[in-house]
């Protein structure tokens, strides 16, 4: 995929377009939206903005797992990234977190509008227990889930590819569906990779455009 892959543009155009409390406050329920989650520490401002190339459009709280809205990111009239807060920080009250366990419930499986869940796990620390809790409320509405494998390049290529087939196994062993892919917002491993999934799941390019494209799509583990 090179520099000028449409998908790729479209992303560097995200701008922030409103921050939504709750599931109601979200805006008009149209068009096509895909969400990041992840625990708190999984680095998921970090790839937005590597796949974004923006600096600061996401933002890490200061207080990890305190800030409770679905920020919203435009990227054309029809086409959106939320950002969901991170999950399961101990440093949250047990009922602000089940209050918002319930909204982002609400959100996964109620929103129309929604294409497919980019899940963010570090390398190190994958499947834990709210990361399985997203993959089951995923499932229960059929929504295409894409883990990505973070800070990879904390690990060399052996523990990294050992990391992602055991995954994979807990995945199978657990009957979720998901592909998955290895990512690094330092060195930019799989952004490729990750930006194939964006284009598929916004519908973009339009299929009229991609025909006329000359795109080679990586092979995603699945």
């Amino acid at each position: 995929m090179s520099a000028q892959n449409p998908v790729l543009t479209l992303l560097e155009k995200a701008k922030f377009m409103t921050s939504a409390p709750r599931l109601s406050a979200c805006p008009p329920n149209i068009g096509y939206e895909v969400a990041f989650a992840g625990r708190s520490n999984a680095g998921k401002s970090s790839a937005i903005n590597t796949l974004t190339r923006q600096r600061q459009l996401a933002r890490a709280s200061k207080t990890p797992g305190r800030t409770q809205l679905l920020n919203y990111f435009s990227l054309d009239e029809e086409r959106r990234l939320v950002d969901l807060p991170g999950y399961g920080y101990a440093a949250v009250p047990l009922a602000m977190k089940l209050a918002w366990q319930k909204e982002l419930e609400n959100y996964l499986i109620k929103r129309e509008s929604l294409q497919g869940l980019i899940l963010l796990m570090d390398i190190r620390h994958p499947m834990q227990k709210y990361d399985e809790m997203l993959l089951n409320w995923a499932q229960e509405r059929n929504l295409r889930v894409h883990i990505l494998l973070t800070k990879c390049d904390k690990l060399n290529r052996g523990p990294s590819m050992l990391a992602l087939q055991e995954v994979k196994k807990q995945l199978l062993a657990k009957k979720l569906v998901a592909s998955i892919s290895l990512f690094s917002s330092l060195n930019k491993q799989g952004l490729e990779d990750a930006a194939v999934i964006l284009g598929d799941w916004l519908n973009y390019p339009p299929p009229d455009i991609a025909a006329n494209l000359d795109i080679i799509e990586p092979i995603i583990a699945s």
